[in-house]
């Protein structure tokens, strides 16, 4: 069982923020399960990742195709890691993880935009439950204008 890791996003938006952190995911091994709430957001996000840098290219598909099991970082809203045998669970947008869910990942990261009071209380609720249940949790921010490890609040 991994550590969630809550990263708390003051100076960069979702976009900046996650194709660094998907790359440390696959550089670890991982298949990455990339949940959200809303499909047009993370059809939105395919398109981002796929404009990114040719050097910086983040191998990665929507759910709903037909090699759903083979996407090294798999975008979806309903299924959960198994899907594409993810060893790391990234939820943008309020996604909610089980703490089942968080016991069987390697890793999970829970993304959270902190100018946003709705995100900021659900990333807390969040928190409590799996905390709450056992799981170990560790709060980033980037307030510093670097990721640096905190408290929790």
């Amino acid at each position: 069982m991994g550590a969630v890791l809550f990263y708390h996003l003051t100076r960069r938006p979702l976009e900046a923020v996650l194709p660094p952190l998907l790359e440390k995911a696959l550089a670890q091994g991982w298949r990455v399960c990339l949940r959200g709430t809303d499909a047009e957001r993370l059809d939105w996000l395919d398109r981002k990742l796929w404009l990114g840098p040719e050097e910086q290219f983040l191998p990665h598909g929507l759910a709903g195709g037909p090699h759903d099991a083979l996407q090294p970082v798999l975008l979806t809203t309903a299924c959960g890691p198994a899907a594409n045998g993810a060893a790391c669970l990234m939820a943008i947008d309020g996604a909610e993880v089980s703490p089942g869910e968080a016991r069987a990942m390697a890793r999970t990261c829970i993304l959270f935009d902190g100018a946003d009071p709705e995100a900021l209380g659900r990333a807390r609720a969040q928190w409590r439950a799996l905390t709450a249940a056992g799981i170990g949790a560790e709060y980033w921010s980037e307030e510093s204008g670097r990721w640096e490890r905190r408290d929790s609040r």
